[in-house]
């Protein structure tokens, strides 16, 4: 490329910048905290995030299924267990709770 061809190139780019004018943006307000199906409540209370295997299973006693844990071959992919409780299912990285989820119920064919 030439000299002019490059300034050529240059004045086109700063054209097309200056007719794009400024960019606008609007902000999405969101919730502090979203009401979520799995959260624990006085009657049927879950397993907080971060507690240990021992805490949940004095608290909750033995799952009915303990299931193997998945990953954990590197430093980024940290072991994942799953305990299987009547009502909920309990996942475990390393071995603190990251999530409890409540069972929804078999809605039946009518």
């Amino acid at each position: 490329m030439t000299r002019i061809d490059h300034a050529l190139t240059l004045a086109a780019a700063l054209s097309w910048l200056l007719l794009a004018g400024p960019a606008a943006a609007e902000t999405l307000e969101m919730p502090d905290k979203r009401p979520l199906v799995s959260e624990s409540t006085p009657e049927s209370p879950l397993p907080g995030r971060g507690m240990s295997m021992e805490a949940v299973r004095a608290e909750f006693g033995e799952p009915q299924e303990r299931l193997p844990a998945v990953g954990g071959y590197s430093a980024i992919r940290p072991p994942i267990t799953r305990w299987v409780y009547e009502d909920f299912t309990v996942h475990f990285e390393n071995r603190s709770v990251i999530h409890a989820v409540r069972h929804h119920p078999v809605k039946s064919d009518p």
